[in-house]
């Protein structure tokens, strides 16, 4: 899971909206039909703009884009033609959510990573621009594009990591698993459109249960959220992100240890990488260190550190683990 911000206010507490914002605002009678959507779009800029909403002005784009079923070129040319009825019914109906607290994404049902589209649900979050160096530090471990690499991503959601890299890794297979079947239907569709559901398989069970053949790279994106951190989160988070995917025990590092100590063989003496395979973490931007020495005390040799793009430790990559007593990777 990536990591949302504490202590920021929700865009609308209940019991109404924000800076005299009401729904008559949102809904059709705030938005003449006979508006244009050149109009209309200003109308939702100034509408999030007056509720205090960060980026009200790219979310009243994608809204209004979608509503309409247009591209941003398609926009630009036809931004005099007046919105109509149901676009404006549309269009209100979507500016009334967002008002209401809910990510553009969750309005719009899908995201883009990684340059894809993803469709999401309840079961899944929203891929983020930071989860994007899970799949930079994993494409630098095999710069050669055609080996036939297996990948495993543990709680895959919507899957927008393994796709990425099946998409990049025109020769690997991946396995994706998660707890919720919900979440699985989800990344299934999403292999599918983005054209690598033959070379995907996805498994319902915790974290690296009934898995076999060990695998040439490991990525999680995992829960990292301490337990008590979960109620300061902003009311985006708290009320539209599925809590299993945030929840990381108390100080949000138990799936880290339970990972490693699966995927290492410390359960079964079985690893579940190859011999020269690699684990690769998303971690919360003061969590690289303790992640390593997890790795470290369970025998990995070598471990890096990667940044996002705002300069904060974003992924830990564990290598290096020696063979176990049971161990018959090939």
């Amino acid at each position: 899971m990536n990591e949302p911000g504490v202590n920021e206010p929700g865009v609308n507490e209940p019991g109404g909206t924000r800076l005299g914002v009401t729904e008559d605002d949102a809904v059709s009678g705030g938005i003449d039909p006979r508006q244009s959507r050149s109009q209309a779009l200003r109308h939702a800029v100034a509408a999030f703009s007056q509720a205090g909403i960060d980026g009200g002005a790219s979310d009243a784009r994608f809204l209004l884009l979608h509503v309409l079923g247009i591209t941003p070129t398609e926009l630009a040319l036809s931004g005099a033609e007046p919105i109509g009825e149901q676009g404006a019914l549309r269009l209100g109906e979507a500016m009334l959510r967002r008002l209401a607290g809910e990510p553009v994404a969750r309005i719009l049902g899908e995201w883009e990573f990684w340059g894809l589209p993803f469709i999401l649900n309840a079961a899944t979050l929203v891929p983020r621009p930071d989860t994007e160096t899970v799949v930079d530090a994993a494409l630098a471990l095999h710069t050669t594009r055609d080996r036939p690499l297996r990948l495993l991503d543990l709680g895959t959601g919507s899957g927008c990591i393994l796709v990425s890299l099946l998409g990049e890794w025109k020769q690997a297979f991946g396995v994706g698993l998660d707890r919720s079947h919900e979440a699985l239907a989800c990344a299934r569709t999403n292999a599918r459109i983005n054209g690598v559901g033959r070379r995907a398989a996805f498994v319902a069970g915790d974290w690296c249960s009934a898995l076999g053949k060990p695998f040439d790279v490991v990525l999680s994106n995992p829960p990292y959220i301490a337990s008590a951190i979960i109620s300061t989160l902003s009311r985006e988070v708290r009320c539209h992100d599925p809590l299993g995917a945030l929840d990381g025990g108390e100080d949000g590092l138990e799936a880290y240890r339970r990972i490693v100590r699966e995927v290492s063989g410390a359960t079964d003496g079985r690893p579940l990488l190859t011999p020269d395979g690699a684990l690769v973490f998303e971690v919360g931007h003061d969590q690289a260190e303790d992640v390593l020495r997890i790795g470290r005390e369970a025998g990995f040799a070598r471990g890096s550190v990667r940044q996002d793009l705002a300069g904060h430790a974003r992924v830990v990559t564990l290598a290096g683990h020696p063979p176990t007593a049971n161990d018959d990777r090939r």
